[in-house]
């Protein structure tokens, strides 16, 4: 598992990386001043996103989690995380996956659509158009071009759909969100989130009685 301090490789225990204090005290920082900025600045959330996903991918790879006294990476995760580590991973991915497209165009067309373009930077690797596939980003809205992108892995036309909206209290979120993570883990994390909400209402009606109500 990443994270752990000391890895098998060919039979041999890796050797941890060594500690640089100094800079592991000023990346783990700047990742708790990106984290409280983010919380602050409702309107400007995830607008830092590159930057996050940037020093996670440090934190992990020279272990600074260790200056915590933490026991791995996935313990780092769930202490700055606590709702959803799914996406700390998903701001590594694009950091990864997307070295050629320039920090201020990724800023400019969102974490989700970037979320979106990993998927297609993994699938075709050296051979991803990047410039091609940023300017589908730029011109499509969200939901428009999460179609395209399925539509080109799978080489098949997806069903119609239709964006709902309907209003949910601060207090109801966490329950809401939740419910989503737990059905997406439960599901596969190739569902969207629609998916899984359709999945949550279907389980609730398998359960309800209509004919108790009624009486």
């Amino acid at each position: 598992m990443i994270g752990l301090t000391s890895l098998w490789t060919n039979g041999r225990t890796a050797v941890a990386p060594e500690l640089d204090r100094r800079r592991a005290v000023f990346v783990l920082g700047k990742i708790d001043e990106i984290l409280s900025w983010e919380k602050t600045k409702e309107q400007e959330k995830d607008a830092r996103f590159v930057e996050l996903g940037e020093c996670l991918c440090e934190v992990r790879s020279k272990q600074y989690w260790r200056l915590e006294k933490l026991k791995s990476f996935e313990e780092f995760l769930e202490k700055r995380f606590p709702d959803s580590r799914r996406k700390a991973y998903y701001l590594m991915a694009i950091h990864e996956h997307l070295p050629r497209i320039p920090k201020h165009q990724l800023r400019e067309v969102g974490w989700s659509k970037a979320v979106e373009l990993v998927k297609v930077a993994r699938r075709e690797g050296e051979e991803f158009d990047c410039a091609t596939w940023l300017h589908r980003a730029k011109e499509l809205p969200k939901e428009g071009f999460k179609v395209e992108v399925e539509r080109h892995l799978t080489g098949k036309d997806v069903e119609s759909w239709e964006i709902i909206y309907f209003k949910l209290f601060r207090s109801q979120l966490p329950v809401v969100e939740k419910a989503i993570e737990t059905a997406g883990l439960m599901l596969g994390t190739d569902k969207s989130r629609g998916y899984c909400l359709e999945m949550i209402c279907a389980d609730f009606l398998a359960g309800a009685n209509y004919g108790d109500t009624q009486s």
